[in-house]
């Protein structure tokens, strides 16, 4: 028996009260994402999917302005192939999926669902790869991996995700060190200017460094609960993976050389890190830059009179909008009355809502609500319908949006991370909910209690440095760098 569908509630849990209840409230009433019948995996649907396109093609640009060519590798991987290198094998073997039976035989050998494809590629690169002519070899690759996570979350962590991965091949260290970072910056770039996210950039300490890279770097975010999400990584991956899998090339000396090599990636994960970023009681709040509508256009009439002249001011509202490239919707719908229109697309989080009645029509005027800041205090009347003067304050407003929640996230955040001196103040900080940010020069074992005992990991040792006392808040040696710990997703 087929299960009755039931009304779309508008509401949401409030954050305060159950963060993760909230979350998932979001994602339902937004219409961003469903479960999948398969349990930890999720359907995407249209709304939160427009949001992971504007992330791919932004992404994608950068890509090719830096050199990178897209293409395709299989998601199916000999089994072989992960155990070549050891730490990569023994850091994903937990999260495998493996395919034994093909067309109603048990296979040869078991076929792993791609958690990631670093082995595959170096299987690829050891036949393309004959001499330093064919270096750097820069790649990426759109696809889906398969990771078989216990706990998940839409979004966040799930047994299928999408991402992009990048992967490189060069003729020296400093070539790929490069590659790594100037990918992370790239990672960091949007996460500032388009997401409006203000991450942490920074070093992975050794026990978080990505099974089989020599080096992790990190771009790390404070959510709304003020739990830590890694919302991309670049990885040094040195000759790990071109010694198990033999990709070398020929120098300009005439001897062979092992490759350097990076890889790096940003998933749907960061779709799930703007809604925790930004969102509200109200439910979902986008910045502009990433926001699918980022005006919507609400007629209001209640005469049929009224309604030739209403709808004729919307329309010319909005393509005056599209024209000059603002994405804009008109919700022209008869069935719900203004106010549920007001609601839905603030549980959408559209940045901009146009609002226009008869008397708006014979000022030649509009009202102008932004989501960002609820009630009166967000809502401007008698703005000029008049196209060039309209297409100016939208613009303006858009960026005045897009800015407010940047300021607004970084504010939220820096007065979310406290420094620390000893163990003890780490232990108060971490057990209050916020970062713990204070010199570090403790061994792995050291950073396992930390973990054990708090819950807390070292999320980075930041690119930027805070005066610090150089003495570890652990061990009181000399300690070199200030590490971030918090708990994270």
């Amino acid at each position: 028996m087929r299960k009755q569908r039931k009304e779309k509630n508008l509401g949401v849990t409030p954050r305060s009260q159950d963060f993760s209840k909230w979350y998932l409230d979001v994602i339902d009433a937004a219409e961003l994402a469903d479960y999948g019948p398969v349990r930890g995996t999720m359907i995407i649907r249209p709304y939160g999917y427009a949001i992971w396109e504007f992330i791919q093609s932004w992404l994608d640009a950068k890509f090719k302005e830096t050199g990178h060519s897209n293409m395709y590798f299989p998601q199916l991987i000999p089994y072989s192939f992960i155990e070549k290198e050891a730490s990569h094998v023994e850091g994903f073997s937990p999260e495998l999926a493996l395919v034994t039976v093909g067309g109603g035989k048990e296979l040869e050998e078991s076929l792993v669902l791609r958690p990631t494809s670093e082995t595959i590629v170096n299987h690829m690169f050891a036949q393309w790869i004959q001499s330093y002519r064919d270096l750097p070899l820069l790649v990426n690759q759109w696809a889906n991996v398969t990771r078989w996570e216990m706990r998940t979350r839409p979004f966040v962590r799930t047994l299928e995700f999408l991402w992009q991965e990048g992967h490189t091949a060069h003729c020296t260290p400093e070539e790929a060190e490069e590659e790594a970072m100037k990918m992370i910056h790239v990672y960091h770039s949007f996460a500032v200017e388009e997401a409006a996210m203000p991450v942490v950039v920074g070093r992975k300490s050794r026990a978080e460094t990505f099974a089989g890279a020599v080096c992790t770097y990190t771009i790390e975010a404070m959510m709304g609960d003020r739990r830590a999400l890694q919302a991309g990584t670049s990885h040094n991956l040195g000759q790990n993976f071109a010694r198990a899998f033999g990709t070398q090339y020929t120098d300009e000396k005439g001897e062979l050389q092992f490759v350097w090599q990076t890889s790096w990636g940003m998933s749907t994960r960061m779709v799930g890190g703007i809604i925790m970023t930004h969102g509200d009681d109200t439910g979902l709040l986008l910045p502009p830059r990433v926001a699918p509508i980022q005006v919507v256009v609400v007629p209001i009439w209640k005469k049929d009179e009224q309604k030739e002249g209403v709808m004729a001011a919307a329309s010319r509202v909005v393509g005056a909008l599209k024209s000059i490239g603002i994405r804009v919707k008109l919700d022209a719908t008869e069935q719900k009355t203004p106010g549920w229109k007001f609601n839905f697309w603030e549980m959408k989080g559209v940045p901009i809502r146009i609002e226009i009645g008869p008397r708006d029509v014979a000022e030649s005027v509009v009202v102008v609500a932004r989501r960002d800041m609820p009630g009166k205090e967000g809502k401007e009347f008698g703005v000029p319908m008049e196209e060039g003067p309209l297409q100016e304050y939208v613009m303006k407003k858009l960026e005045e949006i897009q800015q407010s929640l940047l300021e607004r996230a970084t504010t939220f955040r820096e007065s979310n991370i406290l420094d620390v001196k000893s163990y003890e103040e780490l232990k108060g900080a971490i057990a209050e909910g916020k970062w713990a940010r204070g010199p570090w020069a403790g061994t792995d074992a050291d950073e396992a209690q930390v973990k054990d005992e708090t819950g807390a990991t070292i999320r980075c040792f930041p690119f930027e440095q805070p005066p610090h006392s150089h003495v570890c808040l652990k061990t009181s040696k000399h300690a070199s760098e200030v590490a971030i710990f918090a708990k994270s997703y």
